[in-house]
C-alpha cells in the first residue's frame, strides 16, 4: 500500500514539474516584418526612369553596386526595366510571401518580401527570407537556392520573385 501510494505521489509530482515547466516557457517575442520602401519616396515604377539621378540613402544593407555598359544597363544588357516591382503574394500553409524588388541600370539593387511572422513562422522566416534576398542580389534572377527548414517560404519567394521579375521584364 505504501508502495503504490509512493509511486502515484511520484508520478503526481513529477507531471506537476513537467507540466510547471511546459508553462513557465514564454511564446518568442513576435515582431513585424520591416517594411522597405524600395522607391524612397512610394512612386509608381513608371515613375522611376533610367538614368534619373534621385538621393540615395547613406545606408543600404541589401544593395549591390552596379556597373553601366554603353547600353546603360549592368550585366550586359539584362533587359530588367529601371525601377520598382512588386510580385505577387504566393500562399503557403503557413501564410502569404510578396516580394519586392528595385531594379537600378538593369541589376536588382533591393529585394524586399513581406512574409509571415506568427507561431513558427516568427523564428523560421526572418532568417531565411534574409538568406533568400542575399541569394536573389548575388544571382539577379530567381534560380536561387531554397533555405533548408524553410521550404514553403522558399518556394512561395522564389514564385513572387519571378513575378516580380517578369513585370520588370526579364
Amino acid at each position: 500500500m505504501r508502495r503504490s501510494t509512493a509511486a502515484a505521489v511520484g508520478t503526481l509530482t513529477g507531471a506537476a514539474l513537467i507540466l510547471g515547466v511546459r508553462l513557465s516557457v514564454s511564446a518568442p517575442v513576435v515582431t513585424a516584418a520591416p517594411a522597405v520602401d524600395l522607391a524612397d519616396s512610394g512612386a509608381s515604377p513608371s515613375a522611376t526612369k533610367a538614368g534619373s539621378k534621385k538621393k540615395e540613402p547613406t545606408k543600404k544593407p541589401t544593395s549591390v553596386p552596379a556597373t553601366a555598359d554603353d547600353s546603360g544597363t549592368a550585366g550586359g544588357g539584362s533587359g530588367l526595366t529601371d525601377g520598382t516591382f512588386k510580385g505577387t503574394g504566393v500562399a503557403n500553409p503557413y501564410g502569404t510571401v510578396q516580394v519586392s524588388i528595385k531594379i537600378d541600370r538593369g541589376r536588382i539593387t533591393v529585394a524586399a518580401a513581406d512574409y509571415p511572422n506568427t507561431g513558427n513562422s516568427a523564428t523560421i522566416n526572418p532568417n531565411a527570407v534574409a538568406q533568400l534576398k542575399q541569394e536573389t542580389l548575388r544571382a539577379q534572377s530567381a534560380d536561387i537556392n531554397a533555405v533548408s527548414g524553410a521550404t514553403f517560404t522558399s518556394k512561395s519567394y522564389v514564385e513572387s520573385l519571378q513575378a516580380a521579375l517578369d513585370a520588370a521584364g526579364a
